[in-house]
């Protein structure tokens, strides 16, 4: 789907409208209690949508982005946007040149279509390591992910205990749709990334996202020579059952 195909039915602005109360309530609680607290914002789609919801409340919250080195043209105009049409400086995390040189010499510049393991690296390189430092100190953070975006998100809850990083994390559209999302997004006037108009709902850095064919899973677009059950880059793990 793109945003551009979205019927906006009464069903969808009621719906729309309960979540959106429901999701205001719980930043307000998260900037309340668990300060301080920052938003990981990937400038997808739905993370736009909580920084609107952030930006237009005037939550303490931090919102930050990792910028990869490798991210579409589109992404950096969408960085632009946030902060005209807010007023808002995304805190921009890189990646430790350092790191980042000694994969590419090591393993070549695009090695990550060879395997799972030089994939991985890579994001962890370019995206987790960055994450960590974005993190420490914090007591929670804030993600735009969703139950229903791929395999290995399924019973995602609203919140949980990121084990990995030592702190709460909660993610306030676990249940929202992708028509949830969008509704939001254009009765809002939210601006997002142009990609999305061009069939890519899911848009990480550019050699590892594509567009992808009406029908097909939203995630399909990202790692898409990789089995779907090992889609993520390290950023979010889920908890062993």
């Amino acid at each position: 789907m793109t945003p551009s195909l979205l019927n906006i039915t009464p069903e969808l602005t009621a719906s729309v409208a309960a979540k959106t109360t429901a999701a205001q309530s719980l930043l307000a609680d998260i900037a309340g209690n668990w300060s301080p607290a920052t938003f990981a914002n990937s400038l997808g789609a739905e993370d736009m949508v909580l920084t609107d919801l952030i930006a237009k409340s005037g939550l303490p919250i931090e919102i930050f982005s990792l910028d990869t080195g490798r991210l579409p043209l589109e992404t950096y105009d969408l960085m632009a946007a946030v902060d005209q049409h807010y007023g808002l400086k995304l805190k921009i995390y890189f990646p430790q040149s350092s790191a980042v040189e000694t994969y590419v010499r090591t393993n070549g510049i695009n090695a990550f279509y060879q395997s799972i393991e030089l994939r991985k690296a890579c994001c962890f390189a370019r995206k987790v390591e960055p994450l960590q430092r974005a993190l420490a100190g914090k007591k929670a953070w804030i993600t735009g992910l969703r139950a229903q975006q791929a395999a290995t998100r399924v019973g995602l809850p609203s919140r949980e205990y990121d084990e990995g990083n030592k702190l709460e994390k909660f993610n306030p559209l676990a249940d929202w749709t992708e028509k949830e999302v969008w509704t939001y997004i254009k009765q809002n006037a939210v601006p997002y990334n142009a990609l999305h108009d061009k069939f890519y709902p899911s848009i990480g850095c550019a050699p590892c996202t594509r567009a992808i064919s009406l029908g097909e899973d939203v995630r399909s677009g990202r790692w898409w020579w990789e089995s779907p059950e090992l889609k993520e880059c390290g950023l979010h793990i889920k908890a062993a059952s």
